[in-house]
């Protein structure tokens, strides 16, 4: 059990005060996550609608995901230092202004500056969830935990129906209106509503480590998603995977030389941390990987003989079932991590996910039968998602917690990532051809190798998870008695 930090105060509030906290943080963080999908339905019109190439339309979907990357260790390191409350309202207010920026202007320059602020923004969830177990009673925190953390999934499922509604319905920039007032929204209710806790710790941000740290893994993160679009031989692949890695190993070496590190590498490695943020990539691979694929074969025209012929709102609206099943196994997982702990629900969620692309690779004759298979993997990411957090602040310093559960919201963002990558690549390495001159599209076994690599990379999660120590089933760091709240 963790000690609190000297000079910190315990804001620890009742229990129906707590809830009300609790679903401000879910809204917050929701509504972060949903910069994920936000402009997936609009990505082919893109081009037209900013005036500019398809390539350069692609950095629209491209540069949140990388600024989400860099920025969830970045700002949780932060909070470490200055102190949840504030950085949650700061992470609001960037959501707000770099969606006012995209809902106002159809300048790509503009709205790729949006879009970035929006994916700093996510942020937001590492510190919501770190922050979950400071304000919570010791009886709610598991369920608080696993509420916060599911919204990093749910708001990707939920977020691909409302916007491809919304896009067909209204102007594009009605997206972008609809996440400014919910981000106004969101930092109004985290100023008002969520206690102060008086947990900043000394010490100052490596700024130096923060630069190295963004260099480095936006290289590598722009070779894996680039990589099928350039070619993995082309040189501008090689250049980002090869650099980018020398500059990730230089920076650990600064790091493990810095008195006050961005990162403790020390702690990172630690084998529960390091083991469990391992299967957080082979988790957040899983989770796009059937967000990926089970659209693209939905939206096939039927003419292929497997193609389901639906449209994208209807793919998002087949989809959408399984966000709302993550959302439903919250207190499934909560009371999982009470009685077994994180370890065996994180082994239980990895084992569901893999289950649910074993599913997928023998129903895909119908759109029910891929949203059965796909609410099968989303209940697994829903078990998954809330032990992480868990494995990872039971073993870490208090003053660590931030940038700790940034860095495992940073090994599920690099699963997406190269989830991209790996499935763009099997999709295109076995294609047919409808008629002369059209051009091919992904056949039905390369469909199935992807849900096939899905089951392999969840059951490696598992096996990882393992290999992690056994801890206390419902161990909560630092747990203290409720008491009346503080601002």
């Amino acid at each position: 059990m963790l000690d609190s930090p000297p000079g910190a105060t315990d804001a620890r509030v009742t229990s129906a005060s707590a809830k009300v906290v609790v679903a401000v943080l879910c809204v917050g963080s929701l509504c972060a996550s949903l910069m994920q999908s936000l402009v997936i339905p609009i990505q082919g019109d893109l081009p037209r609608l900013l005036d500019t190439s398809v390539s350069n339309a692609s950095w629209v979907l491209t540069a949140t995901l990388l600024a989400a990357a860099v920025a969830m260790p970045v700002t949780g390191r932060i909070a470490d230092l200055a102190g949840k409350k504030p950085v949650l309202v700061v992470s609001a207010g960037l959501l707000a202004l770099g969606s006012l920026l995209c809902a106002v202007s159809s300048s790509l320059p503009v709205v790729l500056t949006g879009r970035v602020l929006q994916g700093v923004a996510m942020g937001f969830v590492p510190v919501a969830i770190s922050l979950v177990r400071e304000v919570t009673p010791p009886h709610l925190v598991n369920t608080a935990t696993a509420a916060v953390s599911a919204t990093l999934g749910v708001g990707g499922a939920l977020g691909l129906p409302l916007a491809a509604w919304i896009a067909q319905s209204f102007d594009w920039h009605a997206l972008f209106w609809l996440s400014t007032v919910l981000a106004v929204m969101v930092a109004a209710l985290t100023a008002a509503l969520v206690p102060h806790v008086k947990d900043e710790h000394p010490g100052r941000l490596d700024l130096v480590g923060a630069i190295g740290l963004a260099i480095g893994l936006v290289a590598v993160l722009v070779g894996v998603s680039k990589g099928t679009g350039w070619g993995w031989t082309d040189s501008r692949t090689l250049g980002c995977l090869v650099g980018g890695a020398v500059v990730l190993v230089v920076w650990g070496f600064y790091e493990l030389g810095h008195r006050d590190p961005l990162v403790d590498l020390r702690t990172t490695v630690k084998r529960p941390v390091l083991l469990t943020n391992l299967a957080a990539l082979m988790i957040g691979f899983g989770m796009m990987a059937q967000a990926i694929v089970v659209p693209q074969l939905l939206q096939l025209p039927e003419a292929t003989g497997f193609g389901l012929g639906q449209s994208i709102l209807q793919a998002g609206l087949w989809m959408a079932p399984g966000g709302v099943t993550m959302m439903l196994f919250t207190p499934v997982s909560s009371r999982m991590l009470s009685r077994v702990g994180g370890r065996v629900t994180l082994f239980a969620g990895a084992l569901v996910i893999s289950l649910g692309y074993v599913v997928a690779t023998f129903l895909t004759d119908a759109p029910w039968q891929l949203m059965l298979a796909s609410c099968v993997v989303s209940a697994g990411v829903g078990i998954g998602y809330a032990a992480m957090p868990t494995l990872i602040l039971e073993n870490v310093p208090e003053e660590e917690a931030g940038s700790s559960v940034g860095v495992n919201a940073l090994m599920r963002s690099v699963g997406t990532t190269v989830a991209g990558a790996v499935m763009a690549a099997l999709l295109s390495s076995r294609t047919i051809s409808l008629a002369p001159g059209v051009p091919e599209i992904p056949g039905h076994d390369a469909f199935r190798l992807c849900f096939i690599v899905g089951a392999a990379a969840a059951a490696l999660g598992a096996a990882i998870v393992l290999l992690i120590p056994r801890g206390v089933p419902g161990a909560v760091p630092g747990e203290l008695e409720p008491v009346s709240p503080g601002r």
